[in-house]
């Protein structure tokens, strides 16, 4: 192969962008979250960078954001499967739950601990929950 025809291992966020950003914003106003939790479950410290992307969603993420876009839209498909009534898998994400990954907390919870592992422990669990990988 030549130097040009090599495929590109490096990752490119831009196609993802701004449907994962416009997605996540759908769901965080179905989830009821304010800006400080999106910002959280965002990675984001600066209010400025979250408007501008809410003005924008064009913008390129990094790839830890859409790493964690990838967990919150990860766990919304699998409550819409799990949790048929949409009220009910909109509201689940608040309601305390006995499960280990959770300890009595709600999944909200869990996730604005502001590390990615833990959107990724709540996907987890709801994917092992729905039959799919664990």
């Amino acid at each position: 192969m030549t130097a040009q025809a090599r495929p590109s291992t490096a990752f490119d966020g831009k196609g993802f962008s701004g449907p994962a950003l416009r997605t996540f914003f759908r769901i965080a106003n179905l989830w009821n979250l304010s800006v400080e939790q999106q910002m959280t479950l965002l990675g984001l410290t600066a209010r400025s960078t979250f408007f501008k992307w809410k003005k924008d969603p064009n913008t390129v993420l990094p790839k830890d954001t859409l790493e964690r876009v990838s967990c919150i839209l990860g766990i919304y498909e699998a409550l819409q499967i799990l949790l048929p009534d949409e009220q009910a898998a909109d509201e689940w994400v608040r309601r305390p739950n006995a499960p280990p990954p959770f300890a009595g907390r709600s999944a909200l919870d869990r996730m604005l601990s502001g590390q990615v592992a833990d959107l990724f422990v709540v996907r987890q669990y709801l994917d092992a929950q729905r039959g799919g990988w664990a």
